[in-house]
C-alpha cells in the first residue's frame, strides 16, 4: 500500500495506548492497530481527526508514495 504513516510515533509521544487513541478519534483500538501496521488506509476525515488529536498537520502523520512498478 503506498500510504505510509507515523501514527505510532505520534501516539507514543502523546503517551496514550491504542485504545485511548481510538477513543480520542472515535474509532476502535483495532482500527488504530490496522492503521499503524499499514493494513488499513483511513478516510480523509479520520486522517484529519488523528492529526488534530496529535496536534500536527496531517502530512506529518501520513505520506502517499506512488508505486514505481
Amino acid at each position: 500500500m503506498p500510504l505510509y504513516n507515523r501514527l505510532k510515533e505520534h501516539r507514543v509521544r502523546l503517551g496514550v495506548n491504542q485504545a485511548q487513541m481510538g477513543a480520542l478519534a472515535g474509532v476502535s483500538r483495532q482500527t488504530i492497530s490496522l492503521i499503524e501496521r499499514g493494513d488499513y488506509a483511513p478516510s480523509v476525515t479520520l486522517a484529519l481527526k488523528l492529526a488534530k488529536v496529535c496536534a500536527v498537520p496531517v502530512e506529518e502523520i501520513f505520506r502517499y508514495e506512488e508505486d514505481e512498478t
